[in-house]
């Protein structure tokens, strides 16, 4: 299974992808990890990404593809995996496509959790209280929503296009979405 995984900050990728990864036995690949991996191991990659990093800047979208692509020739994706964070927009996901192209092996599906809008602002209010973090306030989760709907929201169209775009629902609880996604993969597995 080669999956990437799209949806708002706050709709359950990362836990999805964990159990999602256990259940077809593949890497669940997100850019944060590369991005840690590379500046641990001091590659050439993880300097470029530490310059901007440093400056307070986001890391250019030539230094992240070149990591991801990196990171899908290492030997543990040789029976899929599943991105999560990678690609954020449309050229990402046409730099993925050839990469893809390029090993014989495209994307089986992209696996889109959604949630309104109003769920995700009260689940990431609620994480912020457990897990004591600063950062998710109101007003700047809803900025992140409208960065997400800005930037990242149009590669849901791109992959409808293509064909791969499988829409689960990320309301509820966690054992009923993961059974959903897997019954809607499970189409695109056989």
């Amino acid at each position: 299974m080669r999956l990437v995984l799209v949806g708002p900050p706050g709709a359950g990728k990362g836990t999805q992808a964990q159990f999602l990864a256990a259940h077809f036995s593949i890497p669940h690949i997100s850019t944060g990890d590369i991005f840690r991996a590379n500046l641990k191991s001091g590659t050439e990659l993880g300097k470029q990404a530490q310059t901007f990093m440093d400056r307070g800047e986001l890391v250019p979208d030539s230094v992240t593809n070149e990591m991801v692509r990196d990171r899908l020739t290492h030997d543990d994706v040789a029976n899929g995996f599943i991105l999560d964070g990678f690609p954020r927009n449309v050229a990402q996901a046409e730099v993925l496509r050839a990469i893809l192209v390029e090993k014989k092996s495209p994307l089986q599906a992209v696996l889109e959790f959604s949630a309104p809008d109003a769920e995700i602002i009260a689940r990431l209010l609620h994480r912020a209280e457990i897990e004591k973090r600063v950062d998710d306030k109101e007003d700047v989760i809803k900025r992140r929503l409208e960065v997400y709907a800005d930037q990242t929201a149009p590669i849901i169209t791109f992959y409808r296009n293509e064909g791969l775009l499988i829409s689960v629902s990320a309301v509820g609880n966690v054992e009923d979405i993961t059974a959903s996604a897997i019954s809607a993969l499970s189409r695109v597995a056989q």
